[in-house]
């Protein structure tokens, strides 16, 4: 409820609730003096901050205008020279933009400090003014009530007469002042509804005229960001080109580092730290020297380079080498030692150590060195112990049994499998159960002592501390593969496949792990972990390269994508075989022909999956769409999404896995039909799990067009499927391939049916037809015009 209204009659009662209703208008105008007052504070340093922002945004673009790009070689390309231009082009567009942000930041001053800095004075100062009057004049008024009252009955009747005149006067007064307090309170509430938004919405006004402009702006250099786009696409692929080779080379050097050494003056040259003696309360220092040696003249020059203190250079010396050799373990605290005496210093030996035992052994070489005489000394090699937690029938007994516990106690425990336990008390758990001793007296389904989310935690520090992880090395890859391409049944079918190829013991604890999070999953709306969820936790835990590198933390998310798909397809995955029709699924290295993109204003919805949410809100629903092309899109791709071929891809295609591929990982692998004869199938090229042999998808494609990728299958005689001509009106065409409709204004049909009146369609790469009576789109590739 409100501030209660002050009625006019209770200034003459003045009650004690009349009064509490009168300070607690008091109350609300001072709390809206406050908040007045922060605002016009807090504007005032937003001003500040938008005129240091345009302070910093015009140093940034001066900057910008400042720098030129410097090109290897003797000559930029066309391209390379608009790049370099670019940056004035951005520095302009900024300085621009700024101007409208300054004109912005003075009428902000204007429009919304200025009103409320009057509304706060004259309004609100004006109500406080009324409030010290009528404190006052209540002191008062009630100073001389108690001071009337005092008074002796046996005083002059004319003296207790002008007495009660002048209180009489004295509560008219207060009366008065009192209606009009009463009245200016309650104005001032309702005034400040308007008198303090109107400047605000001033403001505002200000702030959409700044981006309107700012929009304008963007518009007029849109069509410059176009051709730029275009410039970096062409350096782009010049520079992915160049690129291959240099890493060849790179390659080659890696290899072979020593037959690839550059031509040099010098025998030996490198690193090496040389003992620099001191005196006795200083002992000796190792200093680092960059080593150059002629064998010829038996010159030894060093320089000191110390690469931690910036590169700085040190004065070099030059000796005459007369000797070199190497030094026992024994008598120095260093290994790959080595010591040299110099003709310039009879007497005086050099003790130099090397990187490596294999430098050494080149310096000595080099050097001319020879062996000195000691006695070797076997060392015993410690085995390194690797982790206890092994694929047994000890590991089989700790998955049931963590399982049990989790599905008879918290299976609807919120953020199950997210929440995680105490480390200590995960590592007691898990050494317990790992002991064949204590493992039988674990109770985990009873006992008190362990909580859900450190059982649920012992179990994924497990399966984490196999030697190999759960779904293995060696199918890492491939397991991969169907997560970034292809329709969803053909990612299914895939990994049918490849779990299939598992070892027994690997899909037997696969299969018993993957039913839990299914049931798990079937609890979503109790304990918010979604199909999405779970692949968030057990894709890496389930799934990880045998190498760590960026690339695979890149994969991350298709290994989350791989284990949704085996959880919301546990019945088929696990309890039916692969279809032995099927091709076994490969690494691509091709596409296959796919149908033609699909304008995006006919697209249908895919399939929908809930998306991982790590606040464990529960799972939204339609985000597929919005998602894949974050997911699935490389960012190394070479048609990448400022070309003017992905452009149009952008304005005709649906979002899709590898959009942005032009010969890898993209389509939806359909298998050629087994009308088409062997020879005339690609040999080296296989895709993912059609939905089957004779079955391809006519999912839109999900590679953009492209000069290099024809859309017709390649190698395919003219007499199975001829291209037809641009402009096609009421023909007739027959199906070479079968095809599965995935959008409601798509065909489905099979080999050998007839379509009539088949027209171009407005969708390039397609056509329409009527079949059976309805009408609706055929992939072109797929027909033959009769």
């Amino acid at each position: 409820m409100g501030l209660q209204p002050l009625e006019f009659s209770d200034c003459y009662l003045d009650s004690p609730w009349f009064r509490e209703r009168i300070r607690a208008h008091e109350a609300e105008l001072e709390r809206t003096n406050k908040f007045i007052k922060e605002l016009i504070k807090d504007g005032k340093n937003l001003i500040a901050a938008t005129k240091n922002l345009s302070a910093a945004q015009r140093k940034f673009a001066h900057s910008l205008r400042d720098f030129k790009f410097e090109f290897i070689g003797d000559a930029e390309t066309d391209d390379e020279r608009c790049i370099d231009a670019s940056l004035r082009e951005f520095s302009n567009f900024l300085k621009n933009l700024e101007e409208q942000r300054e004109i912005m930041a003075l009428s902000v001053t204007e429009t919304l400090i200025k009103p409320l800095e009057k509304f706060r004075k004259e309004q609100l100062g004006a109500v406080k003014e009324e409030k010290k009057k009528f404190d006052k004049e209540t002191e008062k008024n009630y100073s001389l009530i108690d001071k009337h009252l005092n008074l002796s009955a046996k005083k002059k009747d004319s003296h207790l007469q002008e007495a009660d005149i002048q209180v009489e006067q004295n509560r008219q007064h207060f009366y008065e002042l009192s209606l009009e307090y009463v009245c200016k309170l309650q104005e001032i509430q309702e005034r400040k509804k308007f008198e303090f938004v109107e400047p605000m919405l001033s403001f505002f006004q200000g702030m959409f005229t700044f981006y309107h402009q700012g929009h304008e702006l963007a518009k007029d250099f849109n069509h410059y960001k176009m051709e730029l786009q275009i410039n970096i696409q062409n350096t782009r692929n010049r520079f992915e080109g160049t690129r291959s080779e240099v890493e060849e080379l790179m390659n080659k050097i890696r290899q072979n580092p020593k037959d690839h050494k550059r031509a040099s003056q010098f025998t030996a040259e490198g690193y090496l730290y040389i003992q620099e003696k001191r005196p006795p309360p200083f002992g000796s220092s190792w200093v680092k020297h960059y080593c150059m040696y002629r064998k010829a003249a038996k010159k030894l020059n060093i320089i000191p380079f110390e690469h931690r203190s910036g590169g700085k250079l040190g004065d070099g010396e030059v000796f005459f080498l007369k000797e070199c050799t190497r030094r026992h373990a024994d008598s120095i605290d260093r290994r790959f030692c080595f010591d040299v005496e110099t003709a310039d210093r009879p007497g005086v030996s050099l003790t130099m150590q090397a990187f490596s035992e294999e430098e050494r052994k080149q310096w000595l070489e080099a050097l001319g060195g020879k062996e000195a005489l000691f006695h070797s000394f076997n060392r015993a090699i410690v085995p390194r112990p690797e982790g206890s937690a092994q694929l047994d029938k000890m590991g089989f007994t700790i998955l049931r049994k963590c399982i049990s516990a989790v599905e008879t106690r918290g299976i609807n425990d919120q953020g199950l499998y997210r929440v995680v336990g105490v480390s200590s008390k995960v590592q007691r758990l898990l050494s317990m159960l790992m002991d064949v001793k204590t493992c039988n007296e674990v109770d985990l389904e009873n006992s008190p002592d362990w909580e859900v989310k450190t059982i649920t935690s012992a179990l994924k520090q497990y399966l984490r501390s196999l030697p190999e992880p759960l779904m293995t090395y060696e199918l890492h890859g491939d397991f991969i593969v169907p997560a970034k391409s292809g329709s969803p049944e053909s990612r299914v079918n895939a990994i049918h496949f490849l779990v299939h190829k598992l070892p027994e013991k690997n899909k037997e604890m696969l299969d018993i792990l993957v039913k839990h999070l299914t049931n798990v999953s079937n609890h979503s709306k109790q304990n918010l972990m979604t199909v999405a969820n779970l692949g968030v936790v057990f894709g890496p835990t389930l799934m990880r390269p045998q190498e760590e590198t960026v690339a695979a933390i890149m994969d991350l998310k298709f290994q989350n994508i791989v284990v949704e798909i085996l959880i919301e397809n546990h019945e088929k995955i696990f309890r039916t075989l692969p279809d032995a029709t099927l091709p076994e699924p490969v690494s691509l290295s091709t596409s296959p022909p796919n149908a033609p993109p699909r304008q995006s204003k006919r697209q249908g919805q895919r399939t929908k999956r809930p998306v991982a949410v790590y606040n464990l809100c529960l799972e939204l629903e339609d985000v597929d769409n919005a998602r894949l092309p974050k997911e699935d899109t490389p960012p190394s791709s070479l048609d990448s999404l400022s070309s003017p071929s992905s452009t149009a891809a952008a304005a005709h295609g649906p979002p899709g896995p590898d959009r942005n591929h032009l010969l890898t990982d993209g389509g939806s692998f359909e298998d050629w039909p087994s009308t088409v004869p062997s020879q005339a199938r690609p040999s080296t090229v296989q895709w993912l799990n059609p939905q089957s042999p004779t079955t391809p998808s006519c999912n839109p494609a999900l590679t953009p067009p492209s000069p290099k990728l024809s859309p017709f299958p390649l190698s395919l005689p003219a007499t199975i499927v001829d291209k037809p001509p641009e402009s096609v009106i009421n023909r007739k065409a027959r199906a070479v391939y079968p095809c599965e409709a995935e959008h409601s204004s798509e065909l489905s049909f099979e080999i050998g049916a007839i379509f009539e009146d088949v027209q171009t369609s407005r969708e390039p790469g397609w056509l329409e037809g009527t079949l059976n009576g309805k009408r609706g789109l055929i992939p072109q590739n797929y027909v033959k015009l009769l």
